[in-house]
């Protein structure tokens, strides 16, 4: 195997100095091939409150600059034991949902080519529909975790089938998620009606709310977690919301009572040795953040997903 092709050398190039890619890595035209790709999706025509998430590929790229190449919490330098490479954004229609959902589809499944893993910034979550369908293409249903304020689940918004708040209803009706492996985690807030809550017990989720980290703690809700999805081929989609808005206030729809950035990346890392094949970061809306607060904390997300996928290069995933 070659040696990966690593970051630019912060002790040589300043790192607010060149164009942004995530940590300095490699454009994916820059090397032979990669093991883990990152990919942006500047899409946000699926939103149903506060629009600007197209642009947050671009923000938490600009994040990453202050990122660095050894995550001593999983012990791991992950830009050495895999060949990590940013591919630059998937370029989607902004106009018609039904084309943009085709298009990074289409996208999703070449990037993933040869057992390649992917973790995609968002874009709001319309676009986890096509990124399960295009990871369920390669592994067949998938578990999935979903950390988000919200459920997701809902049918329709002014008759829209395809939105940020229906991507997971959508996947179970479409039979490519694990109905025996589904779990929300850090929602909160209102509901239209309880009918919400039944129909996602219905369709197979379990709930770990915000309330449930803060009381049952880190630990616990790791292994609920695993004991659901573990043995299985994983999803993780993240919605920057899950996070409270003092942590992540750059989001669309944001809702208090929500989880630290250090509970998300804890429970996170609780997922070493899970057959992770593809990630997502969503609802980072750049104008509404402060002091870059949420575009550091999707960048941290984003590179504990990115150690993880290149921990997994190495380790044999549970069984």
């Amino acid at each position: 195997m070659p040696t990966p092709v690593g970051p630019i050398d912060s002790s040589k190039t300043p790192r607010y100095a060149g164009i942004a890619s995530f940590a300095r890595l490699p454009r994916l035209e820059e090397v032979a091939s990669a093991d883990v790709v990152v990919a942006g999706v500047p899409f946000d025509t699926g939103v149903s409150f506060r629009p600007g998430a197209r642009f947050g590929p671009s923000h938490v790229r600009e994040a990453s600059r202050l990122l660095r190449p050894y995550h001593p919490a999983l012990d791991v330098s992950p830009f050495e034991i895999a060949q990590v490479a940013d591919a630059g954004d998937i370029a989607v229609n902004p106009f018609d949902i039904g084309a943009a959902i085709e298009t990074i589809q289409e996208a999703a499944l070449d990037l993933t080519a040869d057992d390649t893993r992917l973790v995609t910034i968002g874009g709001d979550h319309t676009i986890s529909l096509p990124l399960l369908r295009a990871a369920a293409g390669r592994h067949g249903p998938v578990a999935l975790v979903h950390f988000d304020a919200h459920l997701d689940t809902w049918d329709t918004y002014f008759g829209a089938e395809y939105t940020h708040g229906t991507p997971f209803r959508r996947a179970v009706e479409e039979g490519i998620v694990d109905t025996e492996a589904l779990s929300h985690v850090g929602t909160r807030g209102p509901l239209y009606g309880k009918r919400d809550l039944e129909d996602d017990r219905r369709f197979g989720f379990g709930i770990l709310t915000a309330a449930d980290v803060y009381h049952q703690g880190v630990v616990e809700v790791v292994e609920r977690l695993r004991e659901r999805i573990a043995g299985r081929p994983v999803y993780v989609s993240i919605d920057i919301d899950v996070l409270d808005p003092a942590h992540a206030p750059g989001t669309g729809t944001p809702e208090a009572g929500g989880i630290t950035s250090r509970e998300l990346l804890e429970i996170l890392r609780g997922f070493r040795g899970l057959d992770i094949v593809g990630a997502d970061i969503v609802e980072v809306a750049p104008a509404y953040d402060h002091a870059d607060i949420t575009g550091i904390a999707a960048s941290h997300v984003a590179y504990d997903l990115v150690s993880l996928l290149a921990l997994r290069h190495e380790e044999r995933p549970d069984d």
